[in-house]
């Protein structure tokens, strides 16, 4: 099957080239987004996978360009475009292609160094592996209550705590790591760094089975001491570092969510015009027909919402941090609904192995946990709208 751009006012001309591109890179990679690799061979798959997609040209989309200190900044509609068909095909993909972003974001956006460039022409040519170690095993949704720490040493840090569920743990070449630095209580005392895979007493691992399997893992760090030019950004602005990095790319969640709802949507309409059922096609059944229309106006519903968040970014600009919620919880949502009436439909072979519907059952779920989970993104959608009437 072939994922197609929606017909959406919120698309400029470059907007339909890129996603001629990407639908054409996906079929001409079908062997490849189709791998399901074992822990031996997830590492050269996902380089694998990196290597293509930024000797196609996506990795900028991702990475943008530094020109004379001033960022490119990236074009939000056309990420949500990739991941959409991206994730059409492969979850796993999706999950390398993206974490390149979050996992250079912070440098692009804060950090003035000759060091960030090359992390970020490395992230963007697809040689060098990102990851973004924030999420602690006791502080997943809160980031203010973060409790790794960073204690100045001269003109140094040492760096100790752990993290988990590190995306790109264990084969990351680089960690953008946040920790606390004490200059003011919870938010305000958090600052980044950038800490190389190879740094003494840092430690990745063991990889972690996931429903979805991709690399992840917990991060230790024992004494991990690094320059204070290391820090990314001013003392105190770790927060607001990943705050932003999520403004970016909440929406795009959104759009990977879009892209397993419209998968399922149309395994479901193959699956439901073949199989034959008490005389006739499933499709001509009217419960069916009406199970296939509650799939399509969720999909539709959370494509307008992703788009129209990418759009806000890129047009009106400022802070989106409501829309952002908005697209992640609805799409998220959305999608998880969509894909469990495509099991329900498909019956018995939806929950079997190797069936493409069960792989995105599994796939779908976590969506609505990470980059802030369902529940966080309410509270933010709830206090932006209290602030407003106040």
């Amino acid at each position: 099957m072939t994922w197609q751009l929606p017909v959406l006012p919120f698309f400029d001309e470059p907007h339909r080239r890129l996603a001629e591109r990407i639908a054409s890179w996906c079929d001409a990679n079908a062997a490849l987004l189709d791998q399901h690799p074992d822990a031996d061979g997830m590492e050269a798959t996902c380089r694998a996978i990196l290597s293509s997609l930024s000797e196609a040209g996506f990795g900028e989309y991702v990475v943008p360009h530094v020109v004379e200190g001033r960022v490119q900044r990236p074009d939000v509609r056309s990420i949500c475009i990739l991941r959409e068909a991206i994730t059409y095909r492969s979850f796993l993909a999706d999950t390398m292609f993206v974490m390149q972003g979050l996992g250079t974001a912070a440098l692009w956006n804060w950090q003035d160094t000759d060091a960030r460039d090359r992390y970020l022409d490395g992230a963007r040519r697809g040689t060098h592996v990102a990851a973004l170690a924030l999420t602690e095993p006791e502080t997943g949704s809160d980031v203010a209550a973060i409790t790794t720490r960073a204690v100045r040493d001269g003109d140094d840090y040492v760096i100790d705590g752990a993290k988990a569920w590190i995306s790109s743990a264990g084969i990351a070449d680089h960690y953008v790591v946040v920790a606390r630095t004490g200059e003011g209580p919870g938010a305000k005392g958090l600052s980044a760094f950038i800490l190389d895979a190879d740094t003494p007493g840092l430690r990745a691992g063991p990889p972690v089975e996931m429903i979805a399997p991709h690399p992840i893992g917990p991060v230790a760090f024992e004494g991990c001491r690094v320059p204070g030019s290391r820090r990314i950004g001013p003392a105190g602005e770790g927060f607001k570092a990943a705050m932003a990095t999520f403004d970016i790319f909440r929406p795009t969640v959104g759009g990977a969510a879009v892209g397993a709802a419209r998968r399922a949507l149309d395994e479901t309409i193959a699956r439901v015009t073949t199989r034959r059922l008490f005389g006739k096609t499933m499709a001509e059944m009217e419960s069916v027909q009406a199970k296939i229309a509650d799939m399509t106006a969720d999909t539709e519903t959370a494509a307008l919402m992703v788009y129209r968040a990418a759009w806000t970014a890129d047009v009106v600009g400022g802070r989106v941090s409501r829309e952002s919620a908005l697209a992640k919880l609805v799409a998220t949502e959305a999608a998880g609904r969509v894909i469990d009436s495509a099991v329900q439909l498909f019956g018995a072979l939806g929950v079997s192995q190797g069936c493409v519907i069960e792989q995105l059952y599994r796939d779908v779920r976590p969506m609505r946990i990470y980059e802030g989970a369902s529940e966080v993104q309410k509270v933010v959608i709830a206090r932006s709208m209290l602030r407003a009437r106040a």
